[in-house]
């Protein structure tokens, strides 16, 4: 998986693709499923979620340009896949699942991994998690139709926020947006496919 990552979707950054070698994706997976847990693609897990493609997760967590002293919120935690990933980069990893199910599993798991510079908990993660802001990075994995605000307004400046956003469920774009001294930039990363981001700043149901 790190070699296909590394040699075909050109990763470059030594950090991620050591994280992506050092945790064990097949542990946030079904077990049914555990013998694909490498390949590259996503992979259905509880709740009607996904554990995203492994390429997607090194992509985001490369474009957010974290080192051992960021602070890092993530959206959509899920599995805790990403989360275990942006662990072994970042100082802090504050994590938000809006499904009580996984949230409770996810957290239990990383901590089984001995992880714990993370945390997952169980609310709407498009108002963001203000008592620990800034932050140097944001990752939301789920889809929106456009930026959540608060989100926005909890990014140091100097941090990236990198998330899918499109006008439409099933077509979508991952942007990174730094903020500067003077505002926002926005720069597009390509098309991509997420879960839809449900509640206050996102969808409204998850159909």
């Amino acid at each position: 998986m790190v070699e296909r990552l590394r040699d075909h979707y050109r990763i470059g950054d030594a950090r991620v693709l050591e994280a992506m070698r050092a945790v064990p994706r097949h542990l946030f997976v079904p077990e049914a499923l555990q013998a694909r847990a490498y390949g590259d693609h996503a992979l259905p897990i509880a709740a009607n979620q996904t554990i995203s493609q492994p390429f997607i997760v090194a992509r985001m967590t490369e474009l957010l340009e974290l080192d051992d002293r960021s602070r890092v919120l993530e959206i959509g935690a899920g599995s805790g896949y990403q989360t275990a990933v942006l662990s072994k980069i970042a100082a802090q990893v504050f994590a938000i699942e809006r499904i009580p199910e996984l949230a409770r599993e996810s957290q239990a798991l990383i901590r089984r991994l001995e992880i714990y510079n993370a945390t997952i908990k169980c609310f709407d993660g498009t108002r963001g998690w203000s008592a620990y802001a800034p932050y140097d990075g944001i990752l939301v994995a789920a889809g929106g139709p456009n930026v959540p605000e608060p989100l926005l307004a909890q990014l140091k400046v100097g941090g990236r926020l990198v998330l899918p956003v499109g006008e439409r469920r099933e077509a979508q774009t991952l942007i990174r947006v730094l903020r500067t001294e003077k505002g926002f930039e926005r720069e597009d990363h390509g098309a991509c496919a997420f879960v839809p981001l449900i509640v206050h700043h996102g969808w409204s149901s998850q159909t």
